[in-house]
């Protein structure tokens, strides 16, 4: 072998270069996609430890208004209040049987004068109007809640509502239209109220337990990564060949290739006539 000084000229560096760049982005969208993974294993972990246990008064695992630990996303809780109905919220945009849809949130006032916020479940858009035809009315007096807690969620930048709508469970904006004292650090999936209602928005229903494909992506990523050197690999044989076409090994090579690639490219009817022939 020789004559493969042209690969370390500075045309060939800046192609290694790019390769290099090129497999460094594949990495880091590879440890993306494994932090996500991450992310969605930290949440299966909340699910499986949390969804299904006994519920806890809401003081004892939520303190304060303003706080909340993610670890205690999906824990049940009990809080009893009566609901103000006058101040419902309809969240748009939600998913509803695979169509869109709202969610109900009635906040809930409690003995101290705090409120929490309920999400009861969630209503079709109407059929006429981009609103619930029927919202179910929330029960009167005094009742007692069982929910799963889940943080706040952020405000969607350039999304607005009409008037009794939001774009999102931003606990901060619910609380301001309130004027009360508002638990901001979380709300409540609602799963039972008593007294219950004969009629009721459709409940949520418990997370799929799916980690996604991220460690598949991740993988992905980093083949992704290699193909960049293959590719430097193929073009630098390429070169090599080109440039040496008149070195007799390299001729010899070049011929044991067509004599291969002739061989491999034969049709089916070349094949059959050869059958053909050898039997006459």
């Amino acid at each position: 072998m020789k004559n493969w000084g042209f690969a370390f000229t500075w045309h060939w560096a800046r192609y290694l270069a790019l390769a290099v760049v090129f497999a460094l982005v594949c990495v880091g969208l590879c440890l993306w996609q494994l932090d996500r993974r991450d992310t969605a294993l930290e949440e299966l972990a909340r699910i499986d430890n949390n969804y299904s246990a006994d519920p806890v008064p809401l003081a004892e695992a939520v303190p304060e208004l303003d706080s909340f630990d993610l670890s205690d996303k999906w824990t049940p809780v009990t809080i009893t209040g009566t609901y103000l109905s006058d101040d419902e919220l309809l969240v748009r945009n939600r998913p509803y049987n695979s169509g869109p849809g709202f969610e109900v949130l009635t906040p809930l006032l409690l003995a101290d004068g705090s409120v929490f916020i309920v999400d009861r479940g969630g209503l079709p858009t109407g059929q006429k109007q981009d609103a619930p035809d029927v919202i179910p009315a929330a029960p009167s007096g005094e009742v007692t809640v069982t929910a799963r807690l889940k943080p706040g969620e952020p405000t969607l930048p350039g999304r607005s509502a009409p008037a009794g709508q939001i774009a999102t469970i931003q606990l901060d904006e619910i609380a301001a239209m309130l004027d009360r004292p508002v638990y901001t650090g979380a709300y409540g999936l609602m799963a039972t109220e008593d007294p219950a209602p004969a009629d009721r928005p459709l409940a949520s229903t418990k997370p799929a337990r799916d980690e996604g494909p991220h460690l598949s992506y991740a993988f992905q990523w980093l083949v992704f990564a290699l193909f960049g050197f293959f590719g430097l690999g193929y073009g630098l044989r390429q070169e090599y060949r080109r440039i040496n076409e008149n070195d007799p090994e390299e001729m010899e090579r070049a011929e044991a290739r067509r004599v291969k690639d002739a061989a491999r490219t034969r049709t089916d009817a070349e094949i059959e006539d050869e059958l053909i022939d050898s039997r006459r």
